[in-house]
């Protein structure tokens, strides 16, 4: 039988037999799906884990900014520390030491303790230990007082010797028939002919000079004295005559010897040295007075320097000066101070200095360069006290020419005048009469400014600030005018160290050393250090006033910050007074920052007391309760 007609069978068939609509998914429509799972995955659990962490912090904030948890950890330093009694300073140093531990008010560091050196200290030194001292490698040195010279340096130049420069010139009007030194550079000695004159002026008077003395001699047999004095006279006055012309005396011996006159003249070098000029050409007329030559003598030549005015005062007339010339590099010459200008360049603000600088060999050259070093003792004071000279000990010298030093008493060769003891231009004889100064090594000295302090060692391990004031330097030395004892042990290495822990100790340093002044003293006692945060207070002239403690702020700074205030918040100010957190007078950190804590208005110092006085609100707003009372709470 056929089951063609039965509608089960039917159904069946069709309900297997897939629709259009109902197709079987294909491999590339799963793989989609389960990449897009995979990246869900990937992804999901990072962003759920940045979110609650950013949930956790946001809520964290706002519990810190509503008061329910505490930011500082100060009040738990101070409660879990209430026994330690050490002084402590922010490293920072933006308040005075306080007792106790904590946080500062202002950068909120935490405070360190004060000395760490294991001793007694006071505000103007420090106690290093031992094994401290070996870690910081602390070195000590003891002041000396000795001779001491300093160097003083200038850059000069040479110049010619202005006395060795002698100018030739025509004695008598005539032609330059011959020129023997005819350029510049001649060397010449002296009495060396330098040109042949035409003159007949001077023929002139020659034959005048022959007729005269001719006349005195026929007169010698005469018995009348009155003509034997005449012809003299003629005769003596034709002589000077020639001389006056330009004729020396062996000249007019030859003259007189030939009896023949001639109307050609030899010009001579009246001195050694050599041409730096000529003026004239062979064959030219000169009139008189007419310069033909000129000579320099260059067995001396001078060094002209300029000198700063503090230099110049610490040098003397014939004191010696060393000189080393660019050309002749490692090569060093000597000469003496010969003038010092007593008037000061309102140029270049320098002072004149000359030195005579012999030179016989003529390697120093006009025009070159050189470095000159000048020593002076520097326990003479500036324009007084002794040098010593070896070279001038006991000696006389010229009060013109330097360069000239006799052992005896005498006249000046060049100038004709007499010799003076070197004592009395201020040389000794004496090394120990030039004076001492008292010495520290370079590194000893900490400089800041117009600041110097050294690090005294009065006992074993107290290292001392001493504010001192310093003189010229000499070499790897400097000079103490004031401050410092001979003998004293100053500090010559680790002394930055030694500087550190003062300023960890609230001292005087090297950025403040005017706490080491009595007037700026303070005692660091426990009795005596003001409340936590409280400024440093100073005396004023009425110890008996109310008054009488003034902060160490400037008043016009916390004017200048109160007057930004509105009346209604300046009233208030004035009422508070002082910061509830750190007790500091309001307007001395700046403007003072104005809080509402549970619906009260609060001002405070400065930003840093604001988590404070979140973290613990009734506290401080009975410690204002309190204040307004008259009463005191402890803190």
């Amino acid at each position: 039988m056929s089951n063609s007609n039965d509608p089960t069978v039917k159904d069946e068939t069709t309900s297997n037999s897939p629709t259009p609509l109902q197709q079987t998914p294909t491999s590339g429509s799963v793989e989609r799906g389960d990449s897009r799972r995979w990246w869900v995955q990937l992804i999901a659990g990072p962003l759920l884990f940045l979110a609650v962490g950013a949930t956790l912090i946001a809520a964290l904030g706002l519990a810190q900014r509503w008061g329910w948890v505490s930011a500082g950890s100060g009040g738990e330093i101070v409660a879990s520390s209430a026994g330690d009694t050490r002084t402590y300073i922010c490293p920072m140093l933006c308040t005075p030491p306080q007792v106790g531990p904590g946080r500062c008010p202002v950068c909120e560091m935490e405070l360190v303790p004060a000395a760490s050196g294991g001793g007694a200290s006071d505000t103007k030194s420090v106690q290093i230990d031992s094994a401290g001292r070996r870690i910081a490698n602390i070195r000590t040195v003891a002041a000396q007082s000795k001779p001491v010279t300093r160097q003083i340096r200038a850059v000069g130049e040479l110049h010619y010797d202005e006395g060795a420069l002698k100018t030739i010139a025509a004695y008598v009007d005539g032609r330059l028939e011959r020129l023997y030194a005819d350029y510049t550079g001649v060397v010449v000695e002296k009495g060396d002919h330098l040109a042949l004159v035409y003159s007949p002026r001077l023929y002139s008077a020659q034959v005048e000079l022959l007729l005269a003395k001719q006349a005195h001699n026929d007169s010698r047999d005469s018995s009348l004295a009155r003509v034997q004095r005449s012809s003299e006279e003629i005769y003596r006055s034709a002589r000077q005559r020639l001389i006056e012309l330009g004729m020396t005396e062996e000249q007019i011996l030859e003259l007189e010897s030939a009896s023949e006159a001639n109307s050609r003249l030899h010009l001579c070098a009246p001195i050694s040295g050599t041409v730096i000029k000529k003026y004239a050409t062979e064959g030219q007329y000169v009139k008189e007075g007419q310069p033909i030559y000129e000579l320099a003598d260059l067995s001396t030549v001078w060094l002209m320097l300029q000198l700063f005015p503090e230099d110049a005062a610490a040098i003397r007339y014939g004191q010696q000066v060393t000189a080393v010339v660019q050309s002749l590099p490692g090569r060093e010459f000597t000469g003496r101070v010969a003038f010092i200008d007593p008037v000061v360049d309102t140029q270049k603000r320098t002072v004149g200095v000359r030195v005579v600088m012999p030179n016989e060999k003529g390697l120093l050259r006009v025009g070159d360069f050189a470095k000159a070093t000048i020593e002076t003792p520097l326990g003479a004071a500036p324009g007084g006290g002794l040098v010593y000279d070896p070279e001038l000990a006991s000696k006389w010298i010229s009060p013109r020419h330097p360069q000239v030093v006799e052992d005896t008493p005498g006249k000046c060769p060049l100038c004709d005048i007499d010799l003076v003891p070197a004592s009395d231009l201020g040389f000794t004889s004496d090394p120990s009469a030039a004076g001492e100064a008292l010495v520290v090594p370079r590194s000893a000295v900490l400089v800041a400014g117009e600041s110097s302090v050294l690090y005294v060692e009065t006992e074993p391990g107290r290292f001392e600030i001493r504010n001192v004031v310093l003189g010229p330097r000499s070499g790897d030395q400097v000079v103490v005018l004031d401050g410092l004892a001979a003998g004293e042990k100053v500090a010559v290495s680790g002394n930055f160290l030694i500087d550190s822990q003062m300023q960890l100790a609230g001292n005087a340093s090297l950025i403040d050393p005017t706490k080491a002044e009595p007037s700026m003293e303070f005692d660091l006692d426990e009795d005596n250090l003001p409340p936590i945060g409280m400024p440093m207070m100073i005396a004023a002239d009425d110890p008996t006033s109310p008054s009488a403690m003034t902060p160490m702020s400037s008043v016009n700074a916390e004017d200048e910050a109160l007057g930004e205030l509105s009346p209604e918040d300046a009233k208030l100010v004035a009422q508070q007074a002082l910061c509830p957190v750190t007790d500091m007078e309001l307007g001395s950190m700046g403007m003072p920052v104005k809080m509402m804590v549970e619906g009260r208005t609060v001002f405070l110092c400065c930003e840093g007391c604001r988590s404070r006085l979140l973290a613990e609100p009734a506290k401080f707003l009975a410690k204002l309760d309190s204040a307004a009372n008259g009463t005191e709470v402890s803190r």
